[in-house]
């Protein structure tokens, strides 16, 4: 194997592709990335055996072929190689060795037969469909924060992709929730996407696709089967399998009654709970909220070092209610609105509390009570 290519246009796309990898692997290949060079390109694809990037970049084939080199490795070497430089991949006569030439820079990277090399695009996808990449991106940038960390409860550890039917025709909705707070997004549904199964994308998955959507004007292609999805922009393939388990019931956890309604200026408001919070506990974090008609009274008491309290004008006119909220989850709330006035719906103090943006919007977010 035998290749030119530019050092940007390489690093680019290392830089998606090496992040896969990870850092220490009880099988060696699953270090490795794989290079493949024929005509006129030269394809990387990288694997934790759950998920799969792979991506082509142009470059001059003299001798085609394919081999495995430390991917970390071939990152740092062309990270630091000089911009603008042309880079020469070539195998040693041996195909013991992948030298690396740029300018007056050599490396040897020791490699490992590109045939052991797990694949994970196998298989049939039933679904397929584009969407707008800024409206992906978007379904996942409102929800993800939401996502649980929780081991144990699994089927959490994801964001929930489904279609729906509306009033206002079917959309394409994403939720996630840690069962202290829960987040759902949507957009219009994409053609071809009505009648596909519901599907939970893995945390480590979703990451990788939000740092890929990066050009808002492209659209992806996306393919779903059962157990795996697959996203293409543009020269980049992303393989992952999806969550094998039953997301909740989440539409029971979304309150319907809530009568009392508070409107807020939301930066006020963000500012408010992080200048109140900084006197909480790292365990407690609690934040109290006192309605009352025109006002909200933020409060925060810690035993161990004091407490503090914030005045905010508000729009409200129901009953007096005093509610406790996790300060962190306020904050991670207000930051994903994007409307200048936040809308509150209320019960009592037990329970779950609906937080919306103000005007028509398809985003919402539900937040249950802490004692306080």
């Amino acid at each position: 194997m035998k290749a030119t290519l530019e050092r940007t246009d390489l690093l680019k796309s290392l830089t998606h592709v090496h992040r896969v990898v990870e850092r220490r692997n009880t099988i060696p290949i699953l270090s490795n990335v794989l290079i493949r060079a024929d005509g006129g390109e030269l394809r990387l694809k990288a694997t934790d055996l759950d998920l799969e990037i792979s991506e082509t970049v142009p470059a001059l084939v003299e001798a085609p072929g394919a081999t495995t080199v430390p991917a970390h490795m071939l990152y740092e070497i062309v990270r630091k190689l000089p911009e603008g430089s042309q880079v020469v991949m070539e195998t040693s006569s041996d195909q013991a060795t992948l030298e690396i030439r740029a300018g007056r820079s050599r490396f040897a990277l020791q490699m490992l037969p590109e045939s052991d090399f797990p694949d994970l695009t196998a298989g049939d996808f039933s679904h397929s469909f584009e969407v707008a990449a800024a409206d992906f991106r978007k379904l996942i940038d409102r929800t993800q924060f939401a996502i649980s960390t929780e081991e144990t409860r699994y089927y959490l550890n994801g964001i929930y992709f489904h279609t729906v039917e509306s009033p206002n025709g079917a959309r394409f909705r994403a939720v996630a929730t840690d069962g202290h707070r829960l987040a759902q997004a949507e957009v219009a549904a994409p053609g071809g996407a009505v009648g596909m199964p519901g599907i939970i994308v893995p945390r480590k998955t979703v990451g990788e696709i939000q740092k890929l959507l990066d050009e808002p004007e492209a659209n992806v292609a996306i393919e779903l089967s059962e157990t795996k999805i697959r996203l293409t922009t543009g020269p980049v393939v992303l393989t992952s399998k999806l969550i094998d388990g039953t997301f909740p019931d989440y539409g029971r956890v979304i309150p319907q009654g809530n009568d009392k309604e508070l409107q807020v200026e939301r930066a006020e408001f963000e500012k408010a709970v992080d200048r109140v919070s900084t006197i909480s506990s790292e365990r407690g974090r609690a934040v109290k909220l006192a309605m009352s008609e025109g006002r909200m009274v933020l409060t925060v008491n810690n035993p161990d070092s004091g407490s503090a309290t914030e005045e905010l004008v508000v729009d409200y006119d129901a009953e007096p209610i005093e509610i406790g909220f996790n300060s962190r989850y306020l904050l991670d709330i207000a930051n994903q609105l994007t409307s200048e006035t936040a809308i509150f719906r209320l019960a009592d103090a037990g329970s779950p509390t609906l937080v919306q943006n103000s005007g028509a919007d398809d985003t919402l977010y539900v937040l249950m009570p802490m004692r306080v």
